[in-house]
């Protein structure tokens, strides 16, 4: 059932502290609050919670608030709720009256609502921060015309993949996963799988490579025979439902049967989708991940796309899609996209201008130059958002959970751009006595105003 709405009570409550008595007002976080449209998010989400049945839902503006919070602060979800028993200023910007002193939610619900909220979800909460920038003057419509695009590796939890730790973590995987759906296993391997796991490190590590490969060769064969033994005792099990069991002996399947040099690998048991990506860096040749494509404007760098894909596509055939997302996000606003040399013989036909950069100026004119040379920007955005909102390591699951962080690393970047921002447009404003006067469209309307008057 959908959250319920909280009355704010006109009374003071006796035994309770009203958070407007413990926050400065004049603070970016209350101040922000009170200017994101909080009901976008609820019905955008209607849709996805029943009329009638079930319990009421949890409030949504707390759940985005918290969202929005810990991928500005690089928190886990246990954190970030932690965090917000001890925070008033993070409470009253989830919309909570009176200061609370118990956890709110449980760190969990955080994980289901994710589910609940989904791709387009998160795109939403992107778009508000864009939005909620046009209407304070943080970001001017002139910024929105110009726009950069780069690719980057969205690397995901896991370990340093080698055939050894594929072998054995997959065998561990299928015994525990077995035994679940009461499959009795004669033969598990247990302690002979750990013993030959620390004997190819000790082998590589004393440069034996005969040795280290006869134990990889050994759990390999310790991997096929657990498969055929459950296939055996699975093909009598016909009651009960094994969809779990039967992924796995498919992942199992293709990490027995690659080769060293086989394209599409697995390389994680519990994120098949995980690509090995080179990028050309000198200090990570590889990384182990997903493409991310972000857009960033020329000026003032706010993020104004964000977009994770599958596999290893070519980065000139991810800007269609790339500059499709920009559209819908904010409108047919972006006139040119600047983009490297990588983008050379890209699939884009639409209505904006690409300009890939080349090395020598040769006949560009001179401002248009210098708009090229400025695409080289986006890279200390990707750079921040690796460093301190969450693309660098990835910990949720699946495909879903790819796009969801990367579309939620560019809104928490935005986020954090609108807090430090905060102050210099209020400085601005006071200067020229508005008072606070945050959008453009409010200062057309104060000079019309004053002009008939």
């Amino acid at each position: 059932m959908r959250p319920k709405r909280v009355q704010k009570q006109p009374q003071r409550e006796l035994f309770q502290v009203e958070l407007e008595q413990l926050v400065d007002t004049r603070h970016p976080l209350v101040q922000l609050g009170m200017r994101i449209d909080w009901a976008s998010f609820e019905l955008a989400l209607g849709a996805t919670y029943h009329s009638t049945q079930g319990a009421p839902g949890i409030s949504t503006r707390l759940m985005v608030a918290l969202h929005y919070l810990k991928y500005q602060h690089d928190l886990s979800d246990e954190n970030v709720v932690a965090h917000w028993v001890e925070n008033p200023y993070w409470q009253h910007f989830s919309g909570q009256q009176f200061f609370q002193h118990r956890a709110p939610i449980d760190a969990s619900s955080m994980t289901r609502w994710r589910g609940r909220l989904g791709e387009a979800g998160a795109e939403l909460m992107l778009r508000s921060t864009i939005e909620t920038g046009m209407a304070m003057g943080a970001i001017r419509p002139a910024q929105l015309k110009r726009i950069n695009v780069d690719t980057t590796v969205q690397t995901k939890a896991i370990r340093f993949p080698t055939d050894a730790r594929l072998y054995n973590r997959c065998r561990e995987r299928l015994v525990k996963t077995a035994r679940q759906q009461g499959i009795k296993i004669k033969q598990s391997y247990q302690h002979t799988g750990k013993k030959l796991l620390l004997d190819v490190s000790r082998y590589a590590h004393a440069r034996q490579m005969k040795r280290a490969r006869a134990a990889t060769r050994k759990l390999r064969t310790n991997l096929g025979r657990v498969m055929r033994e459950i296939e055996r005792q699975a093909a009598n099990q016909v009651t009960k439902p094994m969809d779990k069991l039967v992924e796995l002996l498919k992942t199992a399947h293709r990490i027995h049967a690659q080769q060293k040099n086989d394209k599409n690998k697995i390389y994680s048991v519990h994120e098949p989708e995980t690509q090995c990506i080179a990028k050309g860096k000198a200090g990570k040749k590889y990384e182990f991940g997903n493409k991310v494509s972000v857009a960033v404007t020329s000026r003032g760098g706010w993020l104004v796309g964000a977009q994770s894909y599958t596999g290893n596509p070519y980065d000139g055939h991810t800007l269609a899609s790339q500059l499709e997302q920009v559209s819908n996000l904010i409108g047919a606003k972006v006139s040119e996209a600047y983009v490297d040399m990588g983008y050379r013989g890209h699939n884009y036909e639409g209505e904006v201008t690409v300009r890939v950069d080349k090395r020598r100026r040769g006949r560009t004119p001179r401002p248009l130059w210098r708009w090229m040379k400025r695409r080289a920007a986006v890279e200390p955005s990707i750079g921040h958002l690796k460093a301190e909102h969450r693309l660098e390591r990835n910990r949720l699951k699946g495909v879903a959970g790819d796009a969801f962080n990367a579309i939620l690393s560019a809104a928490a970047m935005n986020f954090q751009k609108l807090l430090r921002a905060f102050w210099r447009i209020f400085l601005r404003c006071l200067l020229r006595g508005w008072g606070w006067i945050p959008g453009v469209q409010e200062r057309r309307a104060l000079r019309t105003q004053s002009a008939s008057v």
